[in-house]
Parts: structure tokens; sequence; C-alpha cells
């Protein structure tokens, strides 16, 4: 027996409205979090983002000298030259973070635009799928407001990616958290929707 295309729809649209419901606590705990993280973002832009630029660095480092620690001995690893490439461009470009940060600013500038442009057309995805659940209005601002920070940072990107990048990852986590928590506290205080 097949079913029709709206009627699918209708079945998974409930399915995720049950599993919002489900795991609302969880969504007003990250919401509060990413809240708190914003607005250290926010008052604190160039730390913000001269410490995206360190975390990155770091990350690079350490998981490039893991993956050569387990290379050590794996010479006969398909692939094993490939790998071990790998490994120290991980490390070497992790140093180079550290070693120039303003370099790091600009590269993470343009993957944080790729960054907001797909977390906001996800969030409008998401919020569209929500449609008539209490409050999914938050939830598609938030995705426009995601969009719209991605657009802004192209514009300005050579001249302040300094300050830019912590600023605006502060205002969108504020409006991802808000989102979430207002969802979430919308959902836990909200009686039964009917679907479609």
């Amino acid at each position: 027996m097949a079913i029709s295309l709206d009627e699918a729809a209708a079945v998974l649209r409930q399915a995720m409205r049950e599993t919002v419901k489900r795991y609302s606590f969880w969504y007003l705990v990250q919401g509060v979090l990413l809240v708190a993280a914003g607005l250290l973002a926010l008052v604190y832009p160039f730390i913000a983002s001269v410490a995206i630029v360190f975390l990155l660095a770091w990350i690079l480092i350490v998981s490039g000298l893991l993956q050569g620690i387990g290379l050590i001995g794996a010479r006969h690893v398909p692939h094993f030259w490939l790998q071990a490439i790998s490994a120290v461009l991980a490390i070497l470009i992790g140093l180079l973070l550290l070693r120039s940060p303003d370099s790091g600013l600009l590269l993470i500038t343009v993957l944080l635009i790729v960054f907001f442009m797909v977390e906001g057309i996800a969030k409008v995805i998401f919020a569209l799928t929500i449609k008539p659940f209490p409050n999914w209005g938050w939830v598609l601002g938030s995705g426009v407001v995601g969009i719209l920070l991605a657009l802004i940072l192209w514009t300005s990107m050579p001249i302040s990616a300094d300050w830019v990048l912590g600023l605006l990852l502060g205002i969108q986590l504020v409006c991802e958290g808000a989102a979430l928590t207002y969802l979430a506290w919308q959902v836990r205080t909200a009686p039964a929707v009917s679907g479609s």
C-alpha cells in the first residue's frame, strides 16, 4: 500500500514534533548555553575571533600528532604515505595558524561565511518542516539571521575580519540559542498539536 506525498510529509512532520517534544529539556539546555556563549563573544569579539583561530590550530596539531602516532609501525597499511602527508599537513597548518593568527582569521572568516549560510538554510528548512508547531517562526527567523550574517560578513571581509568574526559568531549563537530556548520552552508548556 502506497501513501501519498502529502501523507508522508504529515507523518514526517508529526515525527519531528514528537522528537522535539521528547528532547525539549536538552534543546532548552543547549539554547541557554548557546546564548551564554554568544553573549561572551559579543562582549569580547576580538578575543573570540583569535580564540577560534587558536582552537582550530591546536585541534589540527593534536589530530595530526594522533594520526602520526597511529601510523607508527603501520608502514604496510594501504595509502600509508597519503595518511602520513595528511598528518604532517595538519600539524603544519596548525603551526602556521598559531604563528600568523591574522591570516587564520581571514581563512576562518571564509569558512564562517559558509557555516552561517548552510546553518541558516538548514534552520529555514527545519522551521518549514515543523511549521504548524508553536512558535516555529522563531526558528525561521534564526535561519534568516544566519543567512543575513553570511552576506554581511562577505561584503566586509578584508577590512573587519579581526573583530567581525567574533561579533557575528556571538550574534548567531545568541539568535540560535534564543530560538531553541523559546521553542523548547513552548513545547514543554504547550498542549499537543494536531498534524498538518
